[in-house]
């Protein structure tokens, strides 16, 4: 494939499955105290990157770019990063925060860049 829109759809049901998983542990295990970790983990790593899929899947020439890869790249890394982090904090490793302090910057730097790219992509005199 061409365009980074699988990639991004791939990943996302990755996330989609750890956090679900997640949430599974905790319902049988009647302990949530990882109830940050699985809401990032769903929201930013589900929701937020097949989102990026399905935009990418409609403005085909932006999901072509290497800028497109490069917003992969850093926002796949950032939601890693950050939710292990969060997960370690959450487990009684407060040590972890830098992890979620520096995953939490290539999140907004991933959302920057996107945003950059979808602004170009959706102009009034965009091909």
């Amino acid at each position: 494939m061409n365009n980074i829109s699988g990639s991004f759809i791939r990943v996302a049901l990755l996330f989609a499955i750890v956090g679900m998983g997640l949430g599974l542990f905790m319902a049988i295990s009647g302990d949530h105290a990882q109830r940050p970790a699985h809401a990032h983990i769903n929201l930013l790593g589900w929701v937020t990157m097949m989102l990026y899929g399905l935009f990418y899947r409609s403005y085909d020439l932006a999901g072509r770019s290497r800028l497109a890869v490069v917003q992969f790249w850093i926002s796949t890394i950032g939601v890693v990063v950050m939710n292990t982090g969060i997960f370690l904090i959450y487990s009684g490793l407060p040590k972890a925060e830098p992890a979620a302090a520096i995953g939490s910057l290539f999140v907004i730097a991933g959302l920057l860049l996107f945003a950059l790219i979808a602004t170009r992509a959706t102009r009034p005199d965009a091909p």
